[in-house]
């Protein structure tokens, strides 16, 4: 059996583990990064990535289907088509760039690279099935890095016509009838890109609302729209299974039972970490529920051995276990790095877009919000979409700025400014004086924050 020693493994080259790999190299670390699959992980391979390119398609597909009869704008188009293998050809493109950065960029790095599956012996020690056979890697410090799953429910086991997000972001045509099980961020993003592709799109979810992470303010401009595309929801509902001939989903609502004819299931009912499998679970580390628990160093129970991204819990986020990898290098490295984040922003890629950044509305006592709506924002206009709004919440004894959100289109590209004014403790003056260029969309930040101020000019 070959072998190989360093001073930091990490198990896992998702957004978390090649980020720590990456930082590590770069502060002259001895790091080996092992992967069973393409580096990148969930993100790049399967999830954030890809979805944002089916999004952007099914973005461009619409609006030239809205543009083939009579619209505003005066422009007329012919009725599209679209070759949905080309389109996955194309998103694949793109992963394949982006995850070989990813390796281009840890081999810059110094950083070693193994492809292949690990087994934890100890701490210290990792056994690594390769396609040259066995590698046993001894190291000094270990970091886990696995990240998470799709979750299955067990009147819908994958396989066949129920699919998870992985299978979802490949297919080949659109589904005729897709019915997704589970309200969240995740079946939403994908169902409405499917609805503007055509696909007859119904959603079942357990709870009352859909997204119910989000307060009901920001989903309502969701639900609205969701009802122009066309999709049906299916609310306060449970998912019992598929039909004896597989033909339809078999759900118990408000109503009673409902059989809703489906060519494919899509369960998005959450994910679920990856601890399992691979000997973490005999290290004894402490768990936090189905999660490793990690203290502000991302130190688990056990001297030397760290834990990541989604393997950690809440919140399952690329650019929190981006932070943590750096955090973790850093404090290998000796220098005085901690998880000190006021705020992490939570985007939710759904047509509007939802952005969550700090705290909720009454969620400090004495706090206040504020509320500015894109209907009066020009830019808005300009793009046809005037739906949705931003919100701050405050604290009206010093003004210190305590929450951002908002839902509209393109509000994903608000949430750097809402986190850096939130890590830097902007107060409403600060942001009410900061000029904002017109015409543009964070017009309405500086808006919001003047409305609390009692000097909007716009509304």
């Amino acid at each position: 059996m070959k072998t190989e020693t360093c001073k930091l493994l990490i198990i896992g080259a998702g957004p978390g583990g090649y980020v720590c790999g990456i930082r590590a190299g770069q502060l002259g670390i001895d790091t080996i990064v092992v992967e069973a699959e393409k580096p990148g992980g969930t993100c790049l391979n399967v999830g954030c990535i890809p979805s944002k390119a089916l999004i952007h398609a099914a973005d461009e597909f619409a609006k030239l289907h809205s543009l083939s009869g009579e619209n505003a704008l005066g422009i007329s188009a012919t009725a599209p088509m679209i070759d949905l293998a080309k389109t996955i050809a194309w998103k694949d493109g793109i992963v394949t760039r982006l995850t070989g950065g990813v390796a281009s960029l840890l081999k810059k790095a110094k950083t070693r690279y193994v492809t292949g599956r690990a087994q934890i012996i100890n701490g210290k020690t990792v056994e690594v099935s390769t396609s040259e056979g066995a590698l046993r890697i001894s190291c000094e410090t270990m970091v886990i890095a696995t990240g998470s799953k799709p979750q299955e429910l067990p009147s819908l086991p994958f396989g066949g016509k129920v699919i998870s997000s992985t299978e979802a972001l490949d297919l080949q045509e659109v589904p005729n009838r897709l019915t997704i099980v589970g309200g969240g961020y995740i079946g939403l993003e994908i169902g409405t890109a499917m609805a503007k592709l055509g696909a007859q799109v119904t959603v079942v979810e357990f709870a009352d609302r859909i997204l119910p992470q989000y307060d009901a303010e920001l989903t309502r401009p969701v639900a609205a729209r969701l009802k122009e595309l066309g999709i049906t929801l299916h609310l306060a509902t449970r998912a019992n299974g598929l039909s004896e001939d597989g033909s339809a989903l078999l759900a118990e609502g408000p109503d009673g039972a409902v059989e809703i004819p489906s060519d494919k299931v899509l369960v998005t009912v959450g994910r679920a970490p990856v601890t399992q499998g691979f000997g973490l679970m005999d290290l004894g580390l402490t768990m936090d529920g189905p999660f490793v628990a990690i203290d502000a160093h991302c130190a688990t129970s056990m001297r030397g051995v760290y834990a990541i991204g989604d393997v950690t819990g809440d919140p399952m986020l690329a650019h929190r276990a981006m932070a943590q990898g750096v955090i973790v290098a850093e404090h290998i490295a000796g220098l005085p790095s901690i998880w000190d984040k006021r705020a992490i922003p939570a985007v939710c890629f759904t047509d509007p877009e939802i952005v969550t950044v700090g705290a909720l509305p009454n969620e400090i006592e004495g706090s206040k919000t504020t509320v500015f709506p894109f209907a009066a924002n020009g830019r808005s206009m300009t793009m046809e979409r005037s739906d949705g709004f931003v919100r701050i919440v405050f604290d009206p004894k010093n003004e210190l700025v305590l929450g951002f959100h908002a839902v509209g289109s393109a509000v994903s590209e608000m949430s750097g400014e809402f986190a850096l004014a939130l890590e830097m403790g902007a107060t409403l003056t600060d942001i009410a004086d900061t000029i904002h260029a017109h015409p543009t969309l964070t017009e309405t930040v500086q808006e919001t924050a003047q409305k609390a101020l009692g000097r909007a000019l716009h509304i």
